[in-house]
């Protein structure tokens, strides 16, 4: 597509008009407001198809309460309807870990509430299909993914079934979607039969009767893991393994006369793909149609730059790895430097980059160095309970990028904002090879703006083994050599750790013994999450079930209001 055809993704219908379009391939709803930045997942695919030369149109936030209008006032797209609820599950951007309504939404104009309905994907679909029944709807973004399958609701304190049976939408689109939502739309207008749409892979959808699918991984039944919570701990043991493999199989999971069925992801996109991915001009702002409001979230990412996809670190509250994959898939560094340049034509840009990262920002550029091991790999973490011996931890390539970036006239400071994973370049012996410490040196007096934030999340190892984290002793490790590189630097910069409370194998004594230890003394502490059940991880399972599902052993879960309060305020009351 040459640059003069980039239009402004249209949200109206006098939009659509100015245009002079006659018709609309594809209208995408969503729970945000609507911010033209690759950090937001409708953004990204709805420049994507553009890119491709679809007509993509965006409802954000519509209002399901009145006489659904905002609905009905694009009309019926010529290929399908696109669903997601935001950049967050609806349910986490509703309500805090003690379930009470939260006041505010940072995805939303000047941070109101309320501006989209608890389980908004089902809500939106639901609508759609009862408005236009003849038109397919196609899920996705985080609560799609992350509900695919049966999946514990800490909200109604039950199991639910996957989001395509409670939706009714015709297709799953999970993870990370370019190529999966491509094939589709090429596919519904060429007007491949159901069954060909069927094999696209990173879908999921729901029919009725028996599986077909040879090979495919059946898992235990909607209904046996309602009636017993063994059952839904396998399958969610099942379903961790496979989603964390290269080269998965077809995941069937019954539903009374019928079955969902999960197809197997497609490989880490290579390095040429991601940057396919990215070679699209976003005005990185949000619509024209906010003017001249504020969305916080977009204040936090405005400035920001994603290197990279995926997380390998497997931490058992994380959904990072069920949604983007546990293999790094890393843009080039010529990609990144092109966007570097182009911040500097964005408004307000003062030269600063606010977050130069991923969801885990030191994993850029790693990968296995025996790639034919990571391909039959089943491991859920590349870093827990060791670090993979396969996996090669340098970050030569990393801090060659910093240099790069920093290098870029105009650019004064490239922070990193984004979480870091000590343990690939600390173990208990000390740094893991040549590229660490200078790796260290340069990310604490070059990129950290005054507080260094890592997540250690607990003191005790017995609570860390049913975190997926390693032992605190590396964190003490690691703050002796921050000091020291401040100290012989002559700088005064905080080092700051997250914890949480409450986490399944938690109890009021770990607490109490994390509140006394000395490697804490002097730090700043008020980084505290009380630990809240998401579904698809294999924490919310532990607490659902009480049962670890690596084990099939129990495991102690702190389900009392009141004291997980008290084991919240230990952060708070230390001496």
């Amino acid at each position: 597509m040459s640059e003069d055809r980039w239009y402004m993704i249209p949200t109206s219908v006098k939009e659509v008009e100015r245009l002079g379009w006659d018709y609309i391939d594809v209208i995408l709803f969503t729970g945000d407001a609507f911010i033209d930045h690759p950090s937001f997942g409708t953004a990204v695919i709805a420049r994507w198809l553009q890119k491709h030369g679809y007509r993509v149109a965006v409802v954000p936030q519509p209002n399901w309460r009145d006489d659904l209008r905002d609905f009905k006032k694009l009309g019926a797209p010529r290929l399908y309807f696109g669903v997601n609820a935001g950049a967050m599950d609806s349910m986490v951007n509703h309500y805090t870990a003690g379930k009470r309504l939260r006041h505010d939404d940072a995805y939303t104009p000047d941070g109101k509430a309320g501006q989209r309905p608890d389980y908004a994907v089902t809500v939106y679909t639901k609508i759609l299909k009862q408005l236009f029944p003849e038109i397919p709807v196609v899920i996705g973004g985080i609560e799609a993914s992350l509900r695919r399958l049966t999946h514990y609701d800490y909200w109604q304190d039950k199991l639910l079934p996957s989001v395509l049976v409670s939706s009714g939408a015709d297709f799953l689109c999970y993870g990370m979607g370019e190529r999966t939502m491509l094939e589709l739309t090429r596919g519904i207008e060429a007007g491949r039969n159901m069954h060909q749409l069927h094999q696209i892979r990173q879908i999921g959808f729901y029919m009725s009767g028996k599986p077909k699918v040879k090979d495919a991984k059946i898992l235990h039944s909607f209904e046996e893991c309602c009636s017993d919570k063994k059952a839904f701990a396998e399958n969610f043991h099942e379903i961790e393994i496979l989603a964390n493999m290269m080269y998965p199989p077809v995941i069937i999971e019954p539903y009374g006369d019928g079955y969902v069925q999960i197809n197997p992801t497609y490989p880490p996109a290579t390095q040429e793909e991601m940057d396919d991915f990215w070679d699209i001009p976003y005005t990185k702002l949000p619509h024209p149609r906010y003017k001249d409001k504020r969305i916080p979230a977009f204040d936090m990412i405005k400035f920001s730059i994603n290197t990279h996809r995926g997380c390998f670190g497997g931490c058992n509250f994380c959904t990072i790895a069920a949604h983007q994959g546990k293999f790094i898939s890393s843009r080039s560094e010529a990609s990144i430097l092109k966007e570097v340049e182009g911040l500097k034509k964005l408004p307000g840009f003062a030269g600063n980059i606010s977050d130069l990262g991923a969801p885990t920002a030191n994993m850029y550029g790693m990968r296995g160095k025996n790639e034919a091991l990571c391909k039959v790999c089943r491991r859920q973490s590349c870093l827990f309970p060791s670090p993979c011996k396969n996996m090669n931890r340098n970050h030569e390539r990393l801090l060659k990028l910093y240099h790069r970036v920093d290098s870029v006239k105009g650019i004064r400071h490239s922070y990193i904002g984004s979480g870091i994973r000590y343990d690939l370049f600390l173990d208990e012996k000390g740094f893991v090879d040549e590229s660490s410490k200078p790796y260290l040196k340069e990310l604490v007096l070059d990129h950290t703006s005054g507080r260094l934030k890592v997540a250690p999340e607990h003191t005790e190892d017995k609570v860390l083994y049913y975190l997926g984290k390693p032992t605190f002793r590396l964190f003490e490790r690691l703050r002796g050599e921050f000091d020291q590189i401040n100290r012989e630097a002559g700088r005064h910069s905080e080092i700051v750790p997250y914890f949480i409370s409450s986490h399944p194998g938690c109890e009021m004594s770990d607490m109490q013994k994390l509140a006394r230890h000395p490697a804490l003394r002097g730090l700043y502490m008020d980084q505290v999450q009380d630990y809240t059940p998401t579904p698809m991880t294999t924490s919310s399972v532990m607490f659902y079930t009480g049962i670890d599902p690596r084990t099939m052993k129990p495991v102690f879960v702190e389900r009392d209001p009141e004291k997980k309060k008290r084991q919240k305020s230990f952060f708070f009351n230390r001496k």
